[in-house]
């Protein structure tokens, strides 16, 4: 019995993810990232303290919208501010905060289920 997800081909699969790098549908990616389902864009925020409402424009911008927001803390997981839960909130868009590497995993299984679903992922 085959129990792997069937992704659509061109989706953004994280495949794997280390020190300051990430491997997303084949493509390497120094640095931090905001990964849709079909796009990965370079994203320079490098700790959640610097995190702000202007550093995911690009989510809440995003055509078709995003419902559900990972953001990957880093090694560890960081509350996301309540102003901004509440300010991605009024958009439509729920987040979850968590270490990068569980967002990275979380981000693949969502995608598998074709959920609307972006990730913020801070490097390591």
């Amino acid at each position: 019995m085959e129990i792997t997800p069937q992704i659509p081909q061109g989706r953004q699969v994280i495949e794997s993810y280390g020190p300051g790098r990430f491997r997303i549908a084949g493509v390497p990616h120094g640095g931090s990232v905001l990964v849709f389902p079909e796009r990965t864009l370079a994203w320079p925020v490098a700790a959640m303290a610097a995190l702000s409402e202007a550093d995911l424009a690009p989510v809440i911008a995003a055509e078709p919208r995003v419902e559900i927001l990972l953001i990957g803390c880093g090694p560890a997981l960081v509350p996301v501010p309540p102003a901004l839960r509440a300010a991605l909130r009024a958009y439509g868009i729920g987040c979850d905060a968590m270490d990068t590497g569980a967002a990275c995993r979380t981000f693949n299984v969502l995608l598998a289920e074709s959920r609307r679903v972006a990730a913020a992922l801070i490097a390591l």
